[in-house]
């Protein structure tokens, strides 16, 4: 049910996505998705269950930190299409950037706030740094920019790489 879901949610969106698509495409009765899930936001909630699998920074050399996030953000984005379908969805619906918000405020902000020098500007730390690796996705994967696509890995961690640095470990200006 759940990867029908995703698949569904990834190739309809979240607005054109129905119940009864979703319980067609696995093979069940439209009243047991409800059953389980009780509407499509709870449904959508249960299959963009998303683990970034951020790495642990603590350990990094601080002038490698920016580089390591880049990289590892490029390998998630590439790899997980429940990831590309959350940020399609995030873009274009309420529950979808609820769920992107939960995201990068459960997973991304601890890890930032390991490495930045004032416990008070995580946040502002942590936005910043979803402004890169959001921006470089959404015209990456989403609105699949010419430009952007084109791009090899190493060229997308040479230019994002510092500033996310700066964005994390730099003192305040």
């Amino acid at each position: 049910m759940l990867r029908a879901a995703r698949e569904r949610f990834a190739t309809d969106g979240y607005e054109r996505a129905t119940i009864r698509a979703i319980a067609r495409d696995a093979g069940i009765d439209p009243s047991m998705v409800m059953r389980y899930y009780g509407n499509k936001e709870g449904l959508f909630a249960a299959a963009s269950e998303i683990d970034l699998r951020l790495p642990e920074l603590s350990g990094v050399p601080a002038d490698e930190i920016g580089t390591r996030l880049v990289r590892h953000f490029l390998h998630r984005w590439e790899g997980d299409e429940t990831l590309n379908a959350l940020l399609r969805v995030g873009v274009t619906n309420p529950a979808g950037a609820e769920r992107v918000h939960s995201v990068f405020r459960d997973q991304v902000a601890p890890v930032v706030a390991t490495v930045c020098p004032d416990p008070e500007q995580v946040p502002l730390r942590a936005a910043l740094l979803a402004s890169q690796v959001l921006g470089m996705a959404v015209s990456r994967y989403v609105l699949k920019l010419p430009f952007s696509v084109g791009l090899t890995h190493e060229e997308i961690v040479n230019w994002l790489g510092p500033t996310v640095q700066r964005y994390l470990t730099a003192e305040s200006p």
